[in-house]
């Protein structure tokens, strides 16, 4: 675990989720990948000489090239996830804060959990309970609320996130509600070049900006991506859990 400073809201009004990454570097040259396409609808045949034949096949349509945002090849694309507690062994530990949504700095009893299942959640934003009288609800933390129990993990309008979706920036560069997409990778934080099929998984989504950063936090060039919650294993040991350093932004 490699903690940053806080990242974007989660909570409406007022919270901040602390999402992250693996530790990164300098920005470096993106990789040499161009944009995805999207096929544009050919026009319609305007009589029978227009039409395909296996002789006169018909003409390949339009691609549509993604605009950049921004300035290409200088973004850092942070990660963050829910994690689950089943996945940690650490001692018992009680916490105390609200039990519902729309409160602040609770004194209520929420149960114990392992503390190294809170120590993510205070870097990561939220974590799943998978046992005792919560199990199934959500764990959830800011560090301008405190812990809070909730039927899920939440964006800044209140909304639960979405995986491979959800997405934070700077309001000076992608407002609330811009789509974009990752369409090049750069280099992960120690230098060298992401992974082919994780910079595959992060090209084919399409991010939603539904958080922003606290002013401070975020940076001109930097978004932070919601890539899920835990299953089976530590995402934290996975290579999606990364930084991409000198990646490059286009629209969706």
């Amino acid at each position: 675990m490699r903690p940053r400073a806080p990242q974007a809201t989660v909570l409406v009004l007022c919270l901040v989720a602390a999402g992250c990454g693996r530790a990164s570097g300098e920005p470096a040259d993106a990789l040499a990948v161009p944009p995805p396409t999207a096929s544009a609808p050919s026009p319609p045949a305007s009589g029978p000489s227009a039409a395909a034949s296996p002789s006169r096949p018909a003409a390949a349509p339009e691609a549509r090239v993604a605009r950049p945002l921004g300035r290409p090849g200088k973004w850092r694309i942070t990660t963050y996830y829910t994690a689950l507690q089943s996945l940690y062994r650490g001692k018992p530990k009680a916490v105390r804060g609200c039990t519902r949504f729309h409160c602040s700095h609770g004194k209520e009893p929420l149960g114990s959990y392992p503390a190294d299942f809170l120590d993510v959640i205070q870097t990561e934003g939220s974590g799943r309970i998978t046992a005792g009288p919560q199990r199934g609800r959500y764990l959830n933390w800011s560090s301008s609320v405190g812990f809070w129990l909730d039927d899920t993990t939440r964006d800044s309008a209140g909304r639960p996130l979405r995986a491979w979706v959800s997405a934070a920036a700077d309001r000076s560069v992608l407002e609330r509600g811009a789509r974009f997409a990752i369409t090049g990778c750069g280099r992960e934080g120690n230098g060298r070049a992401v992974e082919a099929g994780v910079c595959a998984r992060f090209r084919k989504a399409r991010w939603t900006v539904t958080d922003l950063f606290r002013p401070g936090y975020g940076g001109e060039d930097h978004a932070d991506v919601y890539i899920g919650e835990e299953s089976g294993t530590r995402l934290a040991d996975s290579p999606l859990y990364t930084t991409l350093n000198g990646a490059t932004l286009g629209t969706a």
